[in-house]
């Protein structure tokens, strides 16, 4: 999913899909111009992300959501990142039912796709809530899908949520959601492996930062970390997981014992949160106070991390530095494995013929250097 510059192929400037057949070239169906021409480096399928970010917060009941989601996804260009699931923290119920109904597949202001859906957070176990406010965390008291109903007010605009497998009713929870084609995650949890592999039984596909709010790796339980190396998977289906590659969430040999014992799951994730790209101090997440000292982010008062503030760039670079994997591996966490687990690889993800042409390209040391999408340029680093 990786082409260095001067291979055979030819990747054209273009608002169409990646093509074939260059007998198209200058036809009205294809409204193709110039070859891409940059020389040094590779250029890859466009990065995905769950972001929060530049003093946005989705998790903030909003009379304009859409303008936060389109000024995130420009500022994120610079990264490579061109797709992205805005995350929310765990909120009261009057925010999901102000943010959520917000259309989000829509076109940006400046012409693209911005974003798939919207990632939630909840229903988390209290003993592994980590940053989330323990006063609005759920459980299934009603016996299940009815009281994410009641919480969120919908579930059209939903393409992820995390929950803790362990709780009562989750398992039937587990199986609607992949019913109703809801990706669900495995997080902030206090599960054994047995709980863990029956989630992923019911459909459950995706791992939340893994090692993070969750049981450490036991021998007798490995608890949800077991999962990737688990013989309970149903044959034909992958289990991924995310990892916080900021140098802060993960030590550089848990992500090589990760890596190394499941290389096709990995989805390298920042966490970013609504402080990332501001300065030190201290600013909100959802209905707290955070503060941000240095590179690390923290409840205001406590040595609690509630995200990061790295940048989806920076992840890629320092996972391969700290996992000695390929450039190839590095940039698939970010952006073929993700598309798979949310199931739109058909379209995103590759640089396969009849992929969309939302392009990255990057120097040698992986530095961004120019983003496009659908062919366009629109992000180029200056001189």
């Amino acid at each position: 999913m990786i082409s260095e510059f001067g291979e055979e192929r030819i990747l054209w400037r273009s608002c169409e899909p990646i093509i074939k057949d260059t007998s198209l070239i200058g036809s009205e169906t294809t409204n193709l111009q110039d070859p891409l021409s940059y020389s040094g480096g590779f250029v890859i399928e466009e990065i995905w992300e769950h972001e929060r970010g530049y003093g946005i917060d989705f998790s903030q009941a909003s009379d304009n959501v859409s303008s936060g989601v389109s000024f995130v996804a420009k500022k994120i260009l610079q990264h490579g990142v061109t797709s992205f699931c805005p995350t929310l923290v765990t909120s009261p119920p009057a925010v999901y039912h102000k943010v959520t109904p917000t259309p989000i597949q829509s076109i940006g202001s400046i012409g693209f796709m911005c974003l798939v859906r919207i990632r939630l957070q909840t229903d988390d176990h209290k003993y592994k809530k980590g940053a989330h406010p323990e006063q609005f965390l759920r459980t299934f008291q009603s016996g299940g899908i009815e009281d994410l109903m009641e919480a969120y007010g919908g579930l059209d605009n939903i393409a992820m949520v995390t929950l803790a497998p362990e709780l009562g009713g989750s398992q039937s929870v587990v199986k609607e959601l992949c019913q109703r084609g809801i990706t669900v995650s495995l997080g902030h949890s206090v599960a054994n492996l047995s709980q863990a592999e029956e989630a992923v039984h019911h459909g459950a596909s995706f791992i939340t930062h893994l090692f993070n709010a969750m049981l450490p790796f036991h021998h007798r339980d490995p608890g949800i970390v077991g999962l990737l190396t688990s013989d309970q998977v149903p044959a034909g289906r992958t289990v991924y997981y995310g990892m916080i590659a900021d140098g802060i969430h993960t030590n550089p040999a848990a992500l090589r014992i990760a890596h190394r014992a499941h290389p096709s799951g990995l989805v390298l994730v920042t966490d970013a949160i609504t402080a990332m790209g501001l300065p030190p101090g201290r600013h909100t997440l959802g209905q707290q106070v955070i503060e941000i000292q240095g590179l690390h982010a923290y409840v205001a008062g406590t040595k609690t991390l509630c995200g990061s503030i790295a940048t989806m760039d920076m992840c890629v670079r320092h996972f391969k530095h700290a996992s000695g994997c390929s450039v190839e591996e590095a940039l698939e966490a970010a952006s073929l494995h993700p598309a798979n687990l949310l199931g739109v690889s058909h379209k995103k993800g590759t640089l396969d013929y009849g992929s969309d042409a939302d392009l990255v390209l990057l120097d040698d040391a992986l530095n961004v250097k120019a983003t496009f999408i659908f062919g366009e340029e629109v992000w180029r680093k200056e001189p």
